[in-house]
């Protein structure tokens, strides 16, 4: 089978018709170029070349040949590129898993960000609950969890990515029985959709230890585990509820929110420290540190 670089010899001499100048193009001498062309014709199977004392012409199978020598060596040339660059993390796949709370605002700005740093990168994106962010993240099935804080185990990373004020959503038409501050403490003995224990465990796990903490107790009406029907449902009158700002993009008719004087809640971006993925450290490097420094 014949070499990258016989083929790079035959194609310049091809090019050239001549051998001192195809050798001055590769910057060799006469006699290995023309060792090159000797040992690329019998892995071949044919003569490419005629030579005379005066000129150097195709044979009809050089020009058939020709052509396809030229592409095999710009794809060996496009390869080492995409190599190089996929070792740079500036080619390959990025698997992000993101909760439904990270999609209204982080995972926009996230997409932004891989793209004006690496625009040649593929995304995969799995909208999984929090705890199956961390399970896939375990089992190496994605990069990047986009999520509520979680507990997390010794072989993952988590990083602060954005801190959300925690709003109130109440029916328009009750806007007025609300404090236009309003605080922990106004939610005490009134209707109010709860985030649900399995499908929304972190926001339940954090709400139900301030509610513990200030000593109030909602009359909780329904447990909920997805934004938007906890929102359809304070439209409708069900009772109040708590949702993280970025939420607030979802503009439901009929639904007030007020930002509340407590603790802001948070989104994290975890990783698994052992992941060599290219895309990641390149993200770790580039992204991830400009939205914890923000």
């Amino acid at each position: 089978m014949f070499e990258i670089s016989q083929l790079r010899c035959f194609v310049a001499v091809a090019e050239e018709l001549h051998f001192s100048r195809a050798a001055e193009r590769l910057n060799m001498t006469q006699p290995p170029l023309s060792r090159q062309i000797r040992l690329l014709e019998p892995s071949v199977g044919v003569a490419l070349l005629e030579r005379s004392s005066r000129s150097v012409t195709l044979t009809a199978a050089g020009k058939a040949f020709l052509p396809e020598a030229a592409r095999i060596l710009r794809l060996a040339q496009e390869a080492a590129v995409k190599a190089r660059r996929t070792a740079r993390g500036e080619q390959g796949t990025l698997s992000i898993g993101f909760s439904a709370a990270s999609g209204y605002s982080l995972l926009p700005a996230v997409v932004r960000a891989i793209r004006q740093v690496c625009p040649e990168v593929a995304l995969n994106l799995k909208e999984l609950v929090s705890t199956a962010q961390v399970e896939a993240l375990n089992a190496g099935e994605i990069d990047l969890a986009l999520m509520r804080p979680h507990p997390i185990n010794s072989e993952l990373e988590s990083v602060l990515m954005v801190t959300e004020s925690l709003m109130l959503a109440v029916q328009a038409s009750e806007a007025h029985a609300w404090p236009a501050e309003p605080t922990l403490q106004c939610l005490h003995g009134r209707p109010f959709v709860m985030y649900s224990p399995y499908e929304a465990r972190p926001f339940y796990q954090m709400l139900s230890e301030r509610f513990a903490r200030a000593g109030v107790v909602p009359d909780v009406v329904e447990y909920i585990g997805q934004v938007h029907t906890m929102l359809a449902l304070v439209g409708a009158g069900m009772g109040a509820a708590l949702i993280a700002e970025g939420a607030c993009r979802l503009q439901f008719e009929g639904v007030v929110t007020r930002r509340m004087t407590t603790e802001p809640v948070h989104l994290v971006g975890a990783y698994r420290r052992s992941n060599d993925n290219p895309v990641l450290a390149l993200f770790k490097q580039h992204v991830l540190t400009s939205f914890h420094q923000g």
